[in-house]
C-alpha cells in the first residue's frame, strides 16, 4: 500500500482531525465518540501494550487501562501540543510501563522493613573507623616528608610508581624501594 506523508498506512488513523474531534466529545461523556475513539485507534494502541506486555491477556488489560483514563481524563488533552493519536500512544505506553513495574516489584509492607539490616554503619563501626583514621594519620606523620609524600600520593591518589618516579626525576627501582621502605615504617607504627 503507498501512502504520502499526510496520508499514513492505517485509513483508520487519518489525519483529518477526527480523532482530535473525537476527544472532546469523550471529555464531555459522550458514549458514542468513546465507542469510535476505540474502533479508530485499539489495533494500534493494543499492539503498543503487547509489544511492551509481551502477554495478550496483560496487554489486554493495559488496554482497558488506557480507555478508561481516556473516559476520565480525555478533558486534559492539549491539541497544541500533541496529536491525539499521540497522547493515545505516549497513555497507553506509559500504562503498560507501570503495570511492568508493579508486576516486578511487588511492594512491600512497612512490617518488613524492620527484617531488613541497616547499610549504614554501627556507632562502634564509626568510632572504630575514626580510631583507625586518627592512627593511620600519626604513623604517616612519623615518617620523613618525601616518604609521607610519595605514599599519600600513591595510596590516596592513586599515582602509579612510575608516575611518582618521573615526578621526582628518580629511577623507578628507587621510588619503589622509597614507598616500601615508608611502608614497612608505616606498618611498624600501626602494629604497636
Amino acid at each position: 500500500m503507498t501512502t504520502s506523508v499526510d496520508q499514513p498506512a492505517n485509513p483508520t488513523l487519518r489525519r483529518d482531525g477526527e480523532l482530535e474531534r473525537l476527544l472532546p466529545r469523550v471529555a464531555s461523556g459522550d458514549r458514542d465518540a468513546l465507542k469510535h475513539l476505540y474502533e479508530r485507534t485499539s489495533a494500534k494502541l493494543y499492539g503498543i501494550c503487547l509489544r511492551i506486555m509481551g502477554d495478550e491477556g496483560e496487554a489486554q488489560d493495559v488496554l482497558q487501562d488506557t480507555f478508561t483514563t481516556v473516559w476520565t481524563k480525555a478533558d486534559r488533552v492539549d491539541p497544541g501540543k500533541a496529536s491525539a493519536i499521540t497522547w493515545l500512544s505516549v497513555l497507553a505506553r506509559n500504562r503498560a510501563i507501570d503495570r511492568l513495574r508493579a508486576r516486578r516489584a511487588p511492594a512491600a509492607s512497612l512490617d518488613d522493613a524492620e527484617e531488613v539490616p541497616s547499610v549504614s554503619p554501627s556507632q562502634l563501626d564509626v568510632l572504630e573507623r575514626d580510631e583507625d583514621a586518627a592512627r593511620l594519620k600519626n604513623c604517616l606523620d612519623e615518617l620523613d616528608e618525601r616518604a609521607r609524600l610519595m605514599i599519600r600520593t600513591a595510596f590516596f591518589e592513586g599515582a602509579s610508581y612510575p608516575e611518582l618516579a618521573r615526578r621526582e626525576g628518580v629511577p623507578l627501582p628507587t621510588m619503589k624501594s622509597l614507598i616500601r621502605r615508608g611502608l614497612m615504617r608505616l606498618r611498624g607504627c600501626l602494629e604497636r
